[in-house]
C-alpha cells in the first residue's frame, strides 16, 4: 500500500473523512494554499475549512488543531516523511519528528514534539 493511502487509512480510522485525487504535480496546490518550499511533503489535504495539512500529521493534531486554530495559521506540517508517523510505519523503528504549524507570513513554529511513536496515537 503506498504511504499516502496509509495516512489516508490512519486518519479515517480516527474519524476523518477524506476524499482522495491525484494529481501528477501537486505544486499548484502547494503554491496555491502558500506552503513554503521548506514545509513540503509527499501529499497535501486541506479540510473543507481552508487549512491544509500537509505530510504524515497524525490525526490526534489535526482534530486538536481543528478545534482550536492558531491564529494566523494556515494549517501544519511534517515535511519530509519521517519514518514511524503514520503511513510511514516499518516495523518498530521510528524517527522523532515536529509537528509545525504553518502561519501565513511563511514562517513556522513547532505545534508539537513527538518524541515517540505512541504520542502519535
Amino acid at each position: 500500500m503506498a504511504v499516502v493511502k496509509k495516512w489516508i487509512s490512519h486518519i479515517e480510522q480516527n474519524g476523518i473523512t477524506a476524499i482522495a485525487k491525484d494529481y501528477d504535480d501537486l505544486s499548484f496546490i502547494k503554491n496555491r494554499y502558500g506552503i513554503q518550499p521548506n514545509h513540503i511533503s509527499c501529499h497535501t489535504a486541506v479540510s473543507e475549512n481552508g487549512y491544509v495539512f500537509e505530510g504524515h500529521i497524525p490525526a490526534k493534531y489535526i482534530h486538536m488543531f481543528l478545534a482550536e486554530p492558531v491564529a494566523n495559521a494556515i494549517g501544519l506540517t511534517v515535511p519530509a516523511m519521517p519514518l514511524g508517523s503514520p503511513g510511514m510505519e516499518v516495523g518498530d523503528r521510528f524517527m522523532p519528528y515536529d509537528i509545525l504549524v504553518l502561519l501565513k507570513d511563511g514562517t513556522s513554529k513547532v505545534y508539537a514534539t513527538i518524541d515517540s511513536y505512541n504520542m502519535q496515537l
